[in-house]
């Protein structure tokens, strides 16, 4: 619900105050024969919060939501599909019980659950002809869509150290990677996460919307609440963008460091066989590094040379849809474990 105040502008001076019974007759007499250019009776301002958002998503052309629809359920479907299967593998083979087949399971996770906060409801949405979310639903969806985005930041960082142990320090690699470091930067990355996205999601509620709010996105992104907003926001684009280079630079700079390292490693082996095999160790890891950071840096550093929404809308769908589709295909085509390990989960030898 929507409550509207009136504030009045007035530049006047009384010689006496009315009071008694009689002073609301005096204010009205004042307000009547007060000329217009002294008491300006400014719009009325929400200062609430409203009720629901309109997430507009991509076209308004209704002959193309059946094809959105039918593409955006194919890639949901084959994402969820995928990541499952590496789940699946990950957990039943006892041979890919190591360090790195557990970061890639809980990436597996991480994906699954960060494509369920985004594309399910804007199916739904098509599907019911309806562009409406409730308040507390988009609030819900942001704070989601934040934790989830974090982990992949941080697991792709850990996954780049594990890699960095591996092939530097291979004789002590299950030493530095026990089960006991493996889980604890696992608790650490999902407690930072939290609390990065409890930051965000507390500060958001305390913006007011003046109006119906239509958000020119398939969700509810952080970045266009904030720019939607009729209070002040200064406060919160300045934690946006300073913890968004903290903990999205951070672990970017983890990963630079670690492939250097590598790099240096593998430049020290003298067989060309010998560099082949360490550097397909790490190149999986490499394209999902490369395709989301590319996918994320390019969507914001557009959106903020253009200020195009559709287009940033549009571009989303690289880092919130296509990544975690792609990340089972990257993992499986050239990993022989895992292919070994689907193929006896459908029964091929």
């Amino acid at each position: 619900m929507l409550h509207s105040f009136l504030f009045w502008d007035c530049s006047f001076t009384l010689d006496h105050q009315p009071t008694g019974r009689n002073s609301d007759f005096h204010l009205e007499t004042f307000l009547s024969q007060t000329p217009s250019s002294q008491c300006n009776l400014m719009e009325p301002r929400n200062i609430t919060r409203i009720s629901k958002f309109l997430l507009l998503g991509f076209s308004v052309r209704p002959e193309l939501q059946p094809l959105i629809f039918g593409l955006f359920l194919s890639m949901y479907l084959i994402t969820v599909f995928g990541n499952l299967l590496i789940l699946l593998a990950v957990s039943s083979d006892s041979h890919l019980h190591t360090p790195m087949y557990f970061f890639l399971a809980n990436l597996s996770f991480v994906d699954i659950c960060f494509t369920s906060t985004t594309v399910p409801k804007m199916l739904w949405n098509i599907q019911t002809q309806t562009k409406v979310i409730t308040y507390e639903d988009c609030i819900t969806q942001m704070n989601f869509f934040v934790t989830f985005a974090g982990m992949d930041d941080f697991l792709l960082a850990v996954m780049a150290y594990d890699r960095f142990v591996a092939i530097c320090h291979p004789l002590h690699y299950m030493v530095i990677m026990s089960p006991w470091l493996c889980g604890l930067l696992v608790l650490l990355s999902w407690i930072t996460s939290v609390l990065y996205s409890l930051v965000h999601t507390l500060m958001v509620l305390g913006l007011s919307f003046c109006t119906e709010v239509e958000i020119p996105h398939f969700f509810c992104e952080l970045n266009q609440m904030i720019q939607l907003a009729c209070s002040d926001t200064f406060l919160d684009n300045l934690v946006m963008y300073f913890a968004a280079m903290l903990l999205a630079g951070g672990p970017l700079v983890g990963i630079f460091y670690s492939y250097s390292k590598i790099v240096s490693s593998i430049r020290g082996i003298s067989s060309a066989q010998g560099k082949y095999k360490a550097f397909s160790t790490c190149a999986s890891h490499l394209s999902v590094v490369s395709l989301f950071y590319c996918a994320s840096l390019g969507v914001y550093l557009s959106s903020a040379a253009t200020q195009s929404s559709q287009s940033s809308a549009t571009a989303s769908v690289i880092y919130t849809v296509v990544t975690p589709m792609l990340n089972p295909f990257i993992y499986s085509l050239r990993n022989r474990d895992i292919k070994r390990a689907l193929k006896r989960i459908v029964g091929i030898q």
